[in-house]
């Protein structure tokens, strides 16, 4: 095997000389690598043919063996040397010259083992932030260069170092005015430098220098360029670097890059957080590749395939293309769109919280409203059906509160004032989704209400205000009466209607501790509401009213659950207390008032609009026993979710049977009595209405076969979800009033 006359001396050196010093042997190293450039005429040889690479790795293992046995933050003469001859500067211009050829990947891989190793912070010392600046600019200059994976590995290394100490991303804010960097010095005339003679001992500074500023610098001046806050015209090399590897053909370049720049994102400094999101490219890029994902989804795609599609993590997408395409068309386009809308929902939630504000705007302002919005307002029900379940989707992965926030602008605008009948069209976007929910495809009817179901799921005050709660605020719908004129709903014997339902003794909430319980608001403690326009009545005996009048609206003749086992009132109770508890913990910071707005304080005269939302649910909750089974399931359950609330005005007009309603003004309450009106008449028309009730029911539970048809099934279902969705509103009630009332000392 060959090996070249200066491997060879510096092998037999090695063999037969005793042990230097530290700090000798460190001299020795760095000038056997000088030595070669002034000796050596042939450069076209590869570094790798040198003893170079040998030479650093023994620079750094003296480095490290120095730091050990040393103080914690003592500078050591070796440090000390590379500090004041400005080791790290020459390696650079080496690097940058890459030569001999090679040369680059061993001066990247030197600087990441220092910064990595040292555990003093080298950062601040001016002849060494300001080489690794330099060196940044070189990464990312040329894609699939053979230094890819060293330029990766340099630049996270800086990033986490930057993580550990964030004042000192200063030091990478360029003014791009005044870089104030000296010019770059050559390999020939560093030649001449190299050859002047050095005895090895640590260099005193210039009069410039001295003192012991000598070795470090403030964040507020980096190499002789201003970094002020709030300076937007500073360069960011880090990023641009970092943003250039994104681009990258190799998957695992990218997704390092994308982790070194959600580091970067999350660094509190004011001025590194308006320069990333002013002065580079990190904003086009998120919308840019969310936009090109996005456009490269099929245009029609099934939205149960969109559902039901696996979570998906950036960067951990497992690519099988084969089985991708047997599942079913466009999976793959899916997973990519996804994955890169995951990265951009976590490097926003992660991200210093103006720069947050800054790039889920840019998410709004460059994808939302170009890209999806056209898709949603298209007339194509196909078109409709698919970008609804994306829109649904996008909903559903989204956790960061910024871009979250601007999603919901999006959709619903900012608007939190009242609606008037000729104002819901102000916001073109709203009103389209909210009048899809009762468009005259049923699927996209259900699409649409399962995207409103998801808005409501969403820790987002907005959603409730912007939807409900802002046309609610004056209680308008309410007629302030003597409480002489408040009349029964129901036939009552011994104060319960004639087939109540004793809910004091009942088996569910008996083994419920008392930590179980719920902060107590004001406006569960009564319910109707204990004001001036009612009667007061104990809070247990209204609610056994309020639970019984829902439970009693169905007639009996129009029941089948009482023949069907495991389907009774009390098996909505246990979910209806869970999902209680999880809204008010939800809700328990929006400070929402702990009981319903005074009545003498409320504007009455005010016309009453129930807003568009409403309007619709109401609406479709009329035409309960003409709809088909999935739409009636989807509006109940919005119905119910919004039930849930614990907000007192929403309780009151969703919850409350005995509201003194205004004129031309309907409730919940009473629009399920009209649709129990119109049941009462129609039973009457279907022969055999009790036993085909009883066999529809059963076939939705699955316990019986679809053999022979049945005439008016789309009314027998309708009466079921009807009564199911009763007994639903009665837990709710119920557990509402529970999880109110203090537990017994």
């Amino acid at each position: 095997m060959y090996i070249s006359s200066v491997l060879l001396n510096d092998l037999i050196f090695h063999i037969l000389a005793p042990s230097l010093p530290l700090q000798e042997d460190f001299v020795y190293h760095w000038k056997a690598i000088t030595h070669y450039y002034i000796e050596t005429s042939d450069d076209k040889a590869p570094v790798t043919d040198t003893n170079i690479p040998s030479h650093l790795e023994q620079m750094l293992d003296v480095l490290t063996q120095e730091e050990s046995e040393r103080e914690s933050g003592e500078t050591g003469p070796c440090m000390e040397y590379l500090l004041h001859h400005k080791i790290l500067e020459t390696l650079y211009t080496l690097g940058k010259a890459d030569c001999p050829p090679g040369m680059k990947q061993q001066v990247l891989s030197f600087y990441t083992k220092l910064l990595g190793r040292i555990r003093q912070p080298l950062l601040p010392h001016i002849n060494v932030h300001r080489p690794v600046q330099k060196l940044i600019r070189l990464c990312g200059e040329v894609l699939a260069a053979p230094t890819e994976n060293e330029e990766i590995q340099f630049l996270c290394t800086v990033c986490a170092k930057l993580k550990q100490d964030p004042y000192l991303v200063n030091f990478f804010l360029e003014n791009k005015a005044k870089r104030g960097d000296d010019k770059d010095a050559d390999v020939e005339s560093l030649k001449e430098e190299m050859s002047s003679p050095d005895t090895g001992q640590q260099v005193h500074a210039s009069a410039d220098q001295d003192g012991p500023t000598a070795n470090t610098s403030s964040p507020a001046h980096v190499g002789g360029a201003s970094v002020l806050p709030g300076n937007s015209s500073s360069n960011y090399n880090l990023v641009s670097s970092l943003l250039n590897l994104t681009k990258s053909p190799d998957g695992r370049i990218v997704v390092k890059a994308c982790e070194g720049l959600m580091l970067l994102a999350s660094l509190p400094e004011d001025a590194a957080a308006q320069s990333l999101t002013e002065s580079t490219a990190l904003c086009e890029l998120l919308t840019r590749r969310l936009t090109s994902f996005y456009q490269a989804l099929p245009q029609s795609m099934d939205p149960l395939d969109i559902d039901t599609v696996e979570s998906v993590n950036w960067g951990l997408d497992v690519y099988n293309l084969k089985e991708d395409a047997a599942a079913f068309t466009g999976k793959r386009a899916l997973i990519s769109f996804l994955s890169w809308l995951d990265y951009c929902d976590q490097l926003i939630k992660e991200a210093q919280k103006t720069a947050a504000s800054v790039l889920a705007r840019a998410v709004r302002d460059h994808f939302f409203v170009p890209v999806m919005e056209p898709q949603l307002m298209q007339t194509s029900e196909v078109g409709i059906l698919t970008s609804t379940a994306l829109l649904n989707r996008i909903i559903r992965q989204v956790t960061s509160e910024a871009l979250l926030q601007e999603t919901l602008y999006f959709l619903l605008g900012e608007e939190v004032g009242p609606e008037t009948p000729t104002s819901v069209g102000h916001s073109p976007l709203r009103h389209r989704l909210i009048g899809h929910c009762d468009h005259l495809s049923d699927e996209i009817s259900v699409t649409t209400l399962r995207l409103f179901e998801q808005l409501l799921q969403k820790p987002c005050q907005h959603v409730l205000q912007n939807l409900v709660l802002r046309n609610l605020e004056e209680r308008s719908y309410t007629e302030c009466r003597q409480p002489d004129e408040r009349d029964e709903r129901e036939h009552m014997e011994n104060g319960q209607p004639h087939d109540a339902i004793d809910l004091e003794e009942d088996p569910l909430f008996s083994d419920l501790s008392p930590d179980t319980r719920l902060s107590s608001p004001d406006w569960l403690n009564c319910s109707p509401p204990q004001s001036t326009e009612h009667s007061k009545h104990d809070g247990k005996t209204e609610v056994h009213k309020i639970v019984n009048s829902f439970l009693c609206l169905v007639p009996d003749e129009a029941k089948s659950s009482y023949q069907v086992e495991g389907t009774g009132y009390d098996t909505y109770l246990r979910d209806a207390h869970r999902q209680f508890r999880d809204y008010c913990g939800i809700c328990q910071r929006w400070n929402w008032p702990g009981s319903a707005k005074p009545i003498e304080k409320c504007d009455l005269d005010k016309p009453f609009f129930e807003g568009h939302f409403l309007k619709v649910l109401f609406d479709r909750m009329g035409r309960i026993l003409d709809q088909p089974y999935d739409v009636n399931l989807q509006v109940t359950s919005v119905l119910s979710r919004l039930a849930l609330l614990p907000h007192p005005h929403l309780h009151e007009y969703l919850l409350d049977p005995y509201i003194n309603l205004a004129p031309g003004c309907r409730s919940l309450f009473s629009v399920i009595v009209r649709v129990v009106g119109d049941l009462m008449l129609r039973i009457h028309r279907v022969p055999d209405f009790n036993p085909k009730l009883l066999l529809v029911r059963k076939r939705l539970l699955g316990l019986e076969p679809e053999v022979l048809s049945v005439d008016h099934v789309t009314l027998l279902e309708g009466v079921i979800v009807l009564e199911e969705f009763c007994k639903e509103l009665a837990a709710i009630a119920f557990v509402k009033y529970h999880a109110s009332v203090p537990a017994s000392p």
